[in-house]
């Protein structure tokens, strides 16, 4: 038998790595096919009517768990490595999902989605962390942008197969995807060299960037210009104080908290987690479960967008395109809704929900979607990258909690009309810092971009 070839690519280490994408998508929108179910006292697993209030902490404790995993998983990774940490990652996953496929009592399905929750964190924190290492300047924003895709397409399962299966079958589908995870990973990624040259394993460092595809010239550059941002191995250890005052740092967290707060305003989380009662209080004609699909695959189709131009015409042009776009999206729709909130016969234009957030969807992956989480993997040092990473997820994921648990509470004091018109405004003021504040960072070396932030 002829032995296989060996494949030297950043894509066949990048590859298994975006499943845990995948699956961070399945989780976060594993509420809107359960939650019909769930509610109806017949197909859920606890015999018995769930509560309004019990509900939303099924939907928001994802986002709970999410806060909790940044700094346990960064710290992780300069501990154990990059590669070692995101194989854990997928550990949460598959318990949440057994739990969920099991359980007969609602805390065991609050405990599961914090599971999921702490699976979803860590996906977000190590993923763009390691694409970010393991990819050249030219193709980062590709790589990472395509591993948004793949989390488009785990939204898009879900909610393909959610709806027409019972909770038990839906939750041992999706137990499958972390341990395939777990074996390909495992098998054929590669750690990062970031990594290895900060442990001082030069030789490695240089046969790990080889088979990512460099030459062995680009090879040796390359670990000469990681050597300068980390310096002598004595000199990794973070100085907390120098840290916040450093202007890179600050500059570069200030771009990624503003991008990832102003994403999860957007209302992009509400709209997932409670799509298929959005569009029922909507009153669209089609049935609600059908107008989530299409909504979600207009999603999945449209994250390959941004992949193929986030390289080509910069970071900031997308991200502007995205905010502009959701502005024109999300203002119909609050409009509609006021409008049938104060009794104003609207049926004949029953579609404009479906029209609106899909336009919506198509903005937010062509920008606000994929590249605020890249731009966090470009903006740090190497020696505070794992931490500053941590650091600006959690305050992201805390947002998203808030969002998430008091979007009913919010629909309900204020109508979705003003919900609506909120995200509005959001997104106005993403535009508005997407103008200003946020540096292009296209085709930049990690290196080069530590100095522009330092200017």
């Amino acid at each position: 038998m002829l032995p296989l070839p060996r494949i030297k690519s950043v894509y066949v280490s990048a590859a298994p790595a975006s499943l845990l994408m995948f699956m961070a998508g399945t989780s976060c929108c594993w509420s809107s096919p359960e939650i019909p179910k769930l509610l109806n006292a017949t197909t859920n697993p606890f015999e018995r009517v769930v509560t309004e209030e019990e509900i939303s902490w099924i939907s928001s404790l994802l986002t709970l768990g999410a806060v909790t995993a940044p700094f346990l998983f960064g710290f992780l990774a300069d501990k154990i490595g990059r590669k070692s940490t995101i194989l854990l990652v997928g550990v949460p996953f598959f318990i949440s999902y057994v739990m969920l496929a099991t359980g007969e009592v609602i805390e065991v399905f609050y405990c599961a989605r914090i599971l999921s929750g702490i699976g979803v964190g860590g996906t977000f924190t190590m993923v763009p962390m390691y694409i970010g290492e393991i990819a050249e300047s030219r193709n980062r924003g590709l790589i990472s942008c395509l591993t948004g895709a793949i989390c488009s397409f785990g939204l898009l399962f879900s909610v393909a197969l959610g709806p027409f299966k019972t909770i038990q079958y839906f939750n041992t589908v999706l137990a499958i995807p972390p341990l395939l995870f777990l074996i390909i990973f495992s098998i054929l990624s590669e750690e990062s060299p970031i990594y290895l040259i900060k442990n001082q394993e030069i030789e490695q460092a240089e046969s790990v960037l080889h088979n990512l595809g460099r030459t062995l010239e680009a090879a040796k550059k390359e670990i000469l210009e990681i050597q300068s941002g980390y310096g002598n191995k004595e000199d990794t250890t973070i100085n907390y104080k120098e840290m916040f005052r450093s202007k890179p740092f600050i500059k570069g967290t200030i771009s990624s908290l503003g991008l990832l707060i102003f994403q999860q305003l957007s209302g992009i989380n509400a709209i997932m987690f409670y799509s298929q009662t959005i569009f029922e209080q909507a009153g669209t004609k089609l049935a609600p479960q059908f107008c989530v699909i299409i909504l979600v695959s207009v999603q999945f189709v449209s994250s390959f967008i941004v992949s193929f131009v986030v390289d080509r015409f910069g970071r900031k042009i997308c991200l502007l395109i995205s905010a502009v776009g959701m502005i024109a999206s999300n203002a119909p729709l609050a409009i509609y809704c006021h409008l049938r909130s104060s009794q104003i016969y609207v049926e004949s234009y029953s579609w404009i929900p479906v029209l609106t957030l899909t336009t919506f969807i198509i903005f937010f992956n062509f920008g606000y979607g994929p590249l605020p989480w890249t731009i966090l993997a470009e903006m740090f040092s190497t020696n505070y990258r794992s931490f500053a990473a941590a650091l600006v997820s959690t305050l992201c994921w805390l947002v998203s909690f808030w969002v998430t648990k008091y979007f009913g509470l919010a629909v309900a004091t204020f109508g979705l009309g003003n919900v609506f018109l909120f995200s509005t405004f959001s997104c106005l003021l993403a535009a508005i810092f997407s103008s200003f504040y946020v540096i292009e960072t296209k085709g930049k070396s990690l290196n080069e971009i530590q100095e522009m932030l330092d200017k």
